[in-house]
């Protein structure tokens, strides 16, 4: 017999993994290689440490706004089809009935005990079973906007403030290396646990995401030195 763990799957953790990942890997990753371009071009460090909060503040502030947008207009649509659902119900419960009946006999469930759970399910909660089962929304899938939001924002937050730190401590004649190398050590560990989480290979999530971070950090810094010469 298999340990009870195997059968717990992640995707439970899909919603607020992709905001949390997602606004610390920008944070990182857009911060860093701001502050790299103004570090090429020779910038003063407290423009370094002005531009790298501003960005910090402003990024935090757009993911949180962007990320409760998106999320709000999935809760309406969800609200929406709800409703209709509710209506359905209300006006032909019988229908309805035969509808979620019909769902599970697709899904390989014997017609009589698919009739049978259907009764069974929709007596206990209608509106829940053609939620879960007709709809696909479930009380732990249900979008939540303010909590994306709050979970894009404080990642970036906390992604953000890892290269601004490194400017405020690290020697201005190592600070590009400083900046780049931190950077990519932490999401290297971003990725690897983010694929961990998610149930993917560690050894291919933590590459993808620092490969493409990488390459954003050298074209911002390869910009920032020529913008430099001029």
């Amino acid at each position: 017999m298999r340990p009870r763990d195997h059968d717990r799957h992640r995707l439970g953790t899909a919603n607020w993994l992709r905001a949390s990942v997602l606004g610390a890997n920008d944070g990182i990753v857009s911060t860093s290689s701001l502050l790299l371009g103004l570090a090429a071009a020779n910038a003063a460090h407290g423009t370094l440490l002005l531009s790298g909060t501003a960005a910090l503040v402003a990024g935090a502030m757009s993911m949180a706004a962007g990320e409760y947008v998106s999320v709000y207009s999935q809760a309406d649509t969800e609200a929406a089809a709800l409703a209709q659902e509710r209506a359905e119900l209300r006006e032909d419960f019988v229908g309805e009935r035969r509808e979620l009946t019909d769902i599970y006999i697709r899904r390989g469930i014997d017609a009589a005990l698919a009739r049978q759970v259907a009764d069974q399910l929709m007596a206990h909660d209608a509106l829940g079973s053609h939620a879960r089962d007709e709809l696909g929304i479930s009380p732990s899938s249900r979008a939540r906007p303010l909590q994306a939001a709050m979970a894009s924002a404080a990642s970036f937050s906390v992604g953000a403030a890892l290269p601004l730190t490194v400017v405020a401590v690290a020697p201005a004649h190592f600070l590009i290396a400083a900046i780049a190398l931190t950077s990519l050590a932490c999401l290297l560990v971003l990725g690897g646990w983010s694929a961990k989480v998610g149930g993917a290979s560690v050894r291919v999530g933590a590459l993808r995401v620092a490969f493409w971070s990488a390459l954003a950090m050298a074209v911002t810094t390869a910009v920032g030195a020529a913008a430099g010469r001029l």
